[in-house]
């Protein structure tokens, strides 16, 4: 029996980490084999990438060349960990997946959707998350609570501008992927979001 595929989205201080370990938790004592990954990374090729994809030191990497790393590392990530786990009926939980990719280099970066569609099909073909978390939140209220945690890296020093556009981007696949996104309001306390999507998991989640 195939495993059940979460991901969990959404931009700058949404509160990401703090809700995987809480998922983690909360599957783990139902009695799931919960496999925990991120993206980009995942794997050792993966982690590699994701050092070139964030460090503020890579400087003129275009927006296609990264929208190709982001898919090289997903592909490894895809053959390596997430089907390979999926195969074996265990659960994975994915901070971020393509939707970032739609999400960051397709609305953030304004990359053609077409491009991103076609790598998308080439690299995990019909193979979709079985349920999405999104936490959504204000821009200024995310990178306020992003510039909490030190150094910025190489997405973190985008605009303002660039971090609406992300959040449109998001909204946009949500509310065209309803059976798959479940939308968090992350603006509020760890307890009040912790609180949806506990709701979300007892809801999407069976035992």
């Amino acid at each position: 029996m195939r495993g059940m595929f979460i991901t969990i989205e959404g931009g700058e201080g949404a509160g990401k980490t703090t809700m995987m370990d809480r998922m983690v938790e909360w599957l783990v004592a139902r009695g799931r084999k919960v496999v925990r990954t991120r993206e980009p990374g995942g794997t050792e090729l993966a982690e590699k990438l994701r050092e070139i994809l964030l460090d503020r030191n890579t400087v003129g990497l275009s927006g296609q060349a990264e929208l190709l790393l982001m898919f090289a590392s997903r592909a490894q990530h895809l053959a390596e960990v997430i089907r390979p786990a999926l195969d074996r009926g265990e659960t994975v939980l994915c901070d971020r997946f393509t939707d970032a990719t739609w999400a960051y280099q397709g609305g953030g970066r304004g990359l053609p959707v077409e491009d991103i569609a076609t790598l998308e099909r080439l690299v995990h073909g019909d193979l979709q998350p079985d349920l999405t978390l999104l936490l959504d939140l204000p821009v200024a209220q995310g990178l306020h609570r992003a510039s909490r945690r030190g150094v910025a890296d190489r997405f973190e020093e985008e605009s303002s501008g660039f971090f609406s556009r992300v959040r449109q981007a998001y909204r946009e696949r949500a509310a065209s992927a309803p059976e798959r996104f479940a939308v968090v309001d992350a603006s509020g306390t760890v307890e009040q979001v912790w609180s949806q999507v506990e709701v979300i998991l007892q809801q999407r989640v069976s035992s």
